[in-house]
């Protein structure tokens, strides 16, 4: 069987599979060392390492530093549990057609223990109907918010209902925080890694 090569666009960095190449250690400074450390260390959560997010941010340290305690923050420790974090993520990704990021964390939702029909629900943009109260209400939550720029008066209650205030607060967040990060992805033209497979059907 012949291994399928994928040609790269022109302005993209082998090394890094974006725009921006990925930076050596010793070439930062003590905060980029840190955070460099950090996503490639024992400790890490990353998902992909250094050819992604925590690669890119490398490229202003300052910046890096506050938004990598916010997206621990929002992605480890808020009102939300795991499995619902990722879900939220995946609305994200989703609403947004960031093929990057879905395929990064549809692995993780399914060993958060999302259900693969939920994710199918928003992969294929079916209705939530169906769903438990939880699921169908933040995928409902988040393609209000990325389709109509608002959440309805009936959503936003009964998101306050199901987890309280601080929960909702966290949650419109968390899928913020996704969206920046899709926004970066789309702006280095990040590509996924070498093998995987898109699992984001797109036009």
């Amino acid at each position: 069987m012949v291994e399928q090569v994928v040609r790269l666009p022109k302005d993209v960095h082998p090394d890094s599979l974006s725009r921006l190449p990925l930076l050596a250690r010793d070439g930062l400074d003590e905060q980029g060392k840190r955070l460099y450390d950090a996503a490639v260390g024992p400790q890490s959560r990353t998902l992909v390492g250094l050819r992604g997010p925590s690669g890119i941010w490398l490229h202003s340290p300052v910046l890096a530093e506050f938004l990598r305690a916010a997206n621990q923050y929002l992605r480890f420790e808020t009102a939300l549990d795991r499995r619902l974090t990722e879900l939220a993520i995946l609305v994200t990704a989703r609403e947004l057609d960031n093929q990057f990021e879905w395929t990064t964390h549809e692995p993780a939702a399914l060993k958060e223990g999302l259900d693969p029909k939920i994710i199918d629900v928003i992969r294929r943009r079916k209705p939530a109907a169906r769903l438990g109260k939880k699921e169908a209400l933040i995928i409902n939550f988040g393609r209000e918010l990325f389709r109509w720029k608002k959440v309805r008066s009936q959503t936003f209650a009964r998101a306050v209902s199901a987890f309280g205030r601080r929960g909702v607060l966290e949650l419109a967040a968390l899928m913020a925080n996704y969206s920046m990060t899709a926004l970066i992805l789309n702006t280095v033209d990040q590509q996924l890694h070498p093998g995987q497979k898109p699992l984001l059907p797109l036009p």
